[in-house]
This record gives structure tokens, C-alpha cells and sequence, in this order.
């Protein structure tokens, strides 16, 4: 199986490994992150097919054309025909545009994001999003986290030894390596996760949020009932107020009134 899947094209193995995600691991999710190898029409299309949006990297190749106002154009031309934000702005700009039909013939929309490069201040970058209601930022958010991957490719070149802690002609030992680094890197990941970040302090966070939540309506009402008693008592005689206490919990709906009556007993 793995033999026949290494020739494949890198498109057609996306595809093939979204499938079986879905599948049989039942992972949820809505966007498929992925870089300009893997943006073009018929691999976002197939993608839509997996029920999945995309959010990738585009880059201006001629051989890539959008339907813009009725014409097929190059990213370069297209940006070079919408108008531009004012200002120093990181979003330059943005359009819909026509990526091509499906299998019924209906057209498939997309949303081009252009942002300005961080590194080279008069470039830009094209981001295309398959679903048009999300907002220029929130694309541009949602991609970021793409850099997740290229620290995990980082990690597992630079200090994990992949391809370079042995040589071998056979295929299966190949991916028995990966395999083992990848290992490697999901437990180095695990102790961070339980050492460095704070996300795993589950108990201290629910304890935290027990501290600080806020009071329910049946707590409110008691509290603002015992300041109430203890202003009346500056100018009213204890029996009258109690009376009037008895008379407004009594008006009551059954549900406060049992509340009321069960934190009394607490106190």
C-alpha cells in the first residue's frame, strides 16, 4: 500500500490522506492549510468534494488564471486591476474571484487576500480562502498557523536527525525511520506541553474560573436582599423589616424562592 502511494503525485496523495482522516479518524475540522504546491483548481475543487474549505499560498505563474469581471488573468494582472487600500495597512486588498466549475458546472468562488511582505516592503502575497464569508483578517490569521508545520520540519531536519542518521536503499527501513522520528518529536512535544505550557493547568484554570465566575440570579438577589435588611435597619424596627422581606420572597416565583431558601441554610 505504502509502495504504491509513494509514486503518486504529492496532489492526488492530499487528497487520498483527507479522505481517510475523515474517514477513519473522525478528526473535525473546517480549512485545509496548505502552501502554493498544492494551490491549484483542481486540487482546491477536490478538496471542496471532501467537504472542506482551503486556505493556501498562490503564486503568479501564467499558467494560473482567475475570472475576474468576465476575463481569465494572471494574480500579478488581477492585483494589478483592483483597488488598493490606503495607508500602511498589512491587507492590501481583496476580490472574489472565479477558480472554475465543479462537476455540476456551477462556478466555485474564492477569495483573494493580498498582504503586504514583511520582508521585502513593496512585494505583496496572495492568499486564496474557498469560503468568501470569512473576514481579510481572519484568513490571514488562520493561515499562520501553517507555521506550526514548518517548525515540526525544522525540528525533525535540524536535531532529530531525519534522513541523515542513517543511509539505506530499502524503502520499508525509510519509513520505519520517519516513523521513529516522528515518534521522537510527539514525545519532546508531550513533556513541552506538560512543562512549558500553561494550557495544561487544567485543574489551577477551573479552579481559577470558580474563583471569578459570576454570581447567579438566585445569589445576586440574596446578597442584594441582605444589604437591603441592613440599610432598612437604620430606620425600621427588625420585625417590619422581616415582614417585608417575607412578603417580597413570598411574590416570588417557586424556583427563586426555594434558592433563596436553600443559600439562608448554607449561611
Amino acid at each position: 500500500m505504502r509502495r504504491r502511494e509513494s509514486i503518486k503525485k504529492a496532489t492526488d496523495i492530499l487528497v487520498l490522506l483527507l479522505k481517510q482522516v475523515r474517514a477513519y479518524y473522525g478528526i473535525p475540522a473546517k480549512y485545509v492549510l496548505c502552501d502554493s504546491w498544492f494551490a491549484y483548481p483542481k486540487v482546491i475543487k477536490e478538496i471542496l468534494q471532501c467537504k472542506l474549505h482551503t486556505i493556501c499560498m498562490l503564486k503568479d505563474m501564467p499558467t494560473l488564471r482567475y475570472r475576474y469581471n468576465g476575463s481569465l488573468v494572471t494574480l500579478g494582472s488581477l492585483y494589478r486591476q483592483i483597488t488598493k487600500k490606503r495607508g500602511r495597512s498589512q491587507i492590501l486588498a481583496s476580490v472574489v474571484v472565479d477558480i472554475g466549475p465543479d462537476d455540476a458546472g456551477t462556478p466555485i468562488f474564492a477569495k483573494i487576500v493580498f498582504v503586504r511582505d514583511r520582508k521585502r516592503k513593496r512585494q505583496w502575497l496572495a492568499l486564496l480562502c474557498t469560503d468568501i464569508a470569512l473576514s481579510d483578517e481572519e484568513i490571514v490569521r488562520l493561515y499562520g498557523r501553517r507555521w506550526d508545520i514548518e517548525v515540526f520540519f525544522r525540528m525533525c531536519k535540524s536535531y532529530l536527525k531525519l534522513a541523515r542518521e542513517f543511509a539505506s536503499r530499502s524503502y520499508d527501513a525509510m519509513v520505519a525511520h520517519t516513523t521513529i522520528v516522528c515518534c521522537r518529536y510527539i514525545m519532546l512535544a508531550l513533556q513541552k506541553r506538560i512543562h512549558d505550557d500553561p494550557r495544561t493547568l487544567g485543574v489551577i484554570f477551573y479552579s481559577y474560573c470558580e474563583e471569578i465566575r459570576d454570581l447567579g440570579f438566585a445569589e445576586t438577589l440574596t446578597v442584594l436582599m441582605e444589604l437591603l435588611q441592613n440599610h432598612l435597619q437604620r430606620y425600621l424596627p427588625v420585625e417590619n423589616i422581616r415582614e417585608f422581606i417575607s412578603i417580597f420572597i413570598a411574590t416570588l416565583p417557586l424556583f427563586f424562592r426555594a434558592r433563596l431558601q436553600f443559600l439562608n441554610c448554607e449561611s
